[in-house]
């Protein structure tokens, strides 16, 4: 079953959004094009509580995009972003939505951060994701959206260890750092994915 999963295509990551990826919007023409040709198209969101941990205004003295050590763990502080019920949660407007068979969302326990597609980013919770696309007979899932080198890259990682063959549809993904992408994408090829 040919399938694609478009991770995070939300206004808050558009250019104008609250954590805006630069040409967000670029990716979203590439996006309606290659839809049609799949059997299985699915979607996440990004979709937290006001009072995310990963918000930097709910940590005194912090900024965005410094980093913070949480219960053991490094966290980035990020600006406050699809929060749950806002306009920032919206897919583009311009995007199709018609073909979107599932949409999983992730990042809603207030307490842990989540990047990857499939699990909270401390591995403790399953988005349900991996057994809906075994269920479905899937075996290689492309994927694209936005940002590349956060939440891609590790809905990339997280495919491949739940044992899925892996394809990055590179026209219909940015970064919101392109050298650090850069990095992933060696890594990543040498993993065994596909760049297409």
């Amino acid at each position: 079953m040919k399938t694609l999963l478009i991770v995070d295509a939300q206004l808050d990551f558009m250019p104008g959004g609250n954590l805006e990826v630069a040409h967000g919007d670029q990716i979203v023409s590439h996006i309606n094009l290659i839809q049609p040709q799949y059997d299985m198209v699915l979607a996440t969101q990004d979709w937290h509580p006001q009072h995310h941990m990963s918000f930097a205004s709910n940590h005194e003295n912090y900024k965005p995009f410094q980093d913070k050590d949480i219960d053991g763990y490094n966290q980035t502080l990020w600006p406050d972003h699809c929060v749950q019920g806002s306009k920032g949660t919206d897919f583009h407007p311009k995007m199709n939505t018609n073909c979107i068979e599932a949409i999983f969302r992730k990042g809603t326990d207030p307490k842990i951060d989540s990047y990857s597609a499939f699990y909270d980013n401390h591995h403790k919770k399953s988005t349900g994701l991996a057994g809906y696309l075994k269920e479905k007979g899937c075996e290689t899932i492309d994927i694209c959206g936005l940002a590349g080198d956060i939440c891609v890259y590790f809905t990339v990682k997280d495919a491949l260890k739940e044992g899925f063959q892996v394809r990055l549809i590179e026209n219909a993904t940015k970064a919101l750092d392109q050298d650090k992408f850069n990095q992933q994408k060696v890594e990543l090829k040498a993993e065994g994915v596909e760049f297409v």
